[in-house]
């Protein structure tokens, strides 16, 4: 079989663990009471969003270009 470059370099993977770990930060300040304090209602749910809106997606989607600079590959 031939062997296939993966997809994800390194920045990618980089930028995944970095999502999953400020998801993680925001699971955990959900549990630190007081519950209606400015950790569990504000800080949480910023961290969850953009974990998961901004940085899981920009780990996928980012790509090297030529130039070896960060290029967003089209969609489709």
């Amino acid at each position: 079989m031939a062997r296939t470059e993966l997809p994800f370099t390194r920045k990618n993977w980089i930028l995944f663990g970095i999502g999953l770990l400020v998801i993680a930060v925001g699971y955990v300040l959900l549990r630190v009471p007081p519950v209606d304090g400015f950790l569990s209602l504000t800080a949480a749910p910023v961290l969850l969003v953009l974990g998961y809106c901004v940085l899981i997606p920009a780990a996928i989607l980012v790509r090297e270009g030529e130039d070896g600079g960060p290029t967003v590959s089209p969609p489709g």
